[in-house]
């Protein structure tokens, strides 16, 4: 069937149960509602073949100056005749000038090169249902536990500090979605941590913290805050992080390239930086 047949349109609600059964086929565990998130917050973008979505990509602005793009699939069987490429026009066209970030699988890798993004480091993925533990024994010297909508100003702050863009829209969506744990030192907020559903089960992330021993703390108390569940986490910091999070039973199981375009140069101002993922399309 020729590429003629294919429509490129905006994507909104009734393309959700056509992207969950795509992604089912490539073998992300996203759900209906997991794609309806990241729906509230992008400019999508599908390709059709009649009524089946045949390919999606999204666009997710973080203020004016930055966005993610994420969600770039196409069927299997439409693949090799530049949809893909297609659909990238579409989101890098919604992004204008701002910086874009990604997260590219090895398939879409030489792509995302051709279009002038360039890998800064590696994702590494970790999953599964984590062994009994004690919450690390900082917390005994942090004051480290859940908060409420009164504690937005202050993860606002610091993920702001940590990712250097504005991610304020995404933040409601993980308090209303999830749950947030705050660590405070003297009666200042220094990190936090979300857990929310996702997938097969739920994920921590974003964690934001000064420090490896701070992240892992904050970890700690969300892991043991779930018995028995089904965890992932999406680290950049796995140097330091994946043999911790191996040893507690989330194994590693792959991950992904960091990638990004129209670079702006700007460092975020620290010294709060991110060791956990909201996911890997979102950062």
């Amino acid at each position: 069937m020729g590429q003629e047949t294919i429509d490129l349109v905006a994507f909104d609600e009734s393309h959700l149960d056509g992207a969950v059964l795509l992604s089912r086929e490539v073998g992300w565990p996203h759900r209906r509602e997991d794609w309806a998130m990241l729906l509230t917050l992008s400019h999508g973008f599908v390709a059709l073949e009649g009524d089946a979505v045949v390919g999606t990509a999204m666009l997710t602005p973080f203020g004016d100056d930055c966005a993610t793009v994420n969600t770039v699939i196409v069927t299997a069987r439409m693949r090799g005749r530049g949809l893909g490429r297609k659909l990238m026009g579409a989101v890098l066209q919604a992004c204008g000038s701002r910086e874009c970030r990604l997260t590219a699988t090895a398939d879409g890798l030489p792509l995302y090169e051709k279009l002038g993004f360039a890998a800064t480091h590696e994702i590494r993925q970790h999953q599964g249902i984590p062994a009994p533990l004690p919450v690390d024994a900082a917390r005994d010297a942090i004051d480290l536990g859940w908060v409420g909508p009164e504690s937005f100003p202050a993860i606002a702050a610091l993920d702001l500090e940590a990712h250097g863009m504005d991610r304020r829209p995404l933040l409601r969506l993980l308090t209303e979605a999830g749950r947030m744990v705050v660590l405070r030192e003297a009666g200042r907020s220094i990190g936090y941590a979300a857990l929310r559903p996702f997938g097969r089960g739920e994920v921590i992330g974003p964690v934001v913290a000064s420090t490896p021993e701070q992240a892992r703390s904050l970890m700690s108390f969300l892991i043991a805050s779930r018995p028995g569940a089904f965890l992932r986490v999406d680290t950049a910091e796995w140097q330091t992080l994946s043999p911790w999070l191996s040893a507690r039973g989330l194994v590693g199981v792959g991950g992904g390239i960091a990638m990004r375009r129209n670079t702006t140069g700007r460092p975020p101002p620290g010294p709060a930086k991110p060791f956990a993922l909201a996911s890997q399309a979102l950062g």
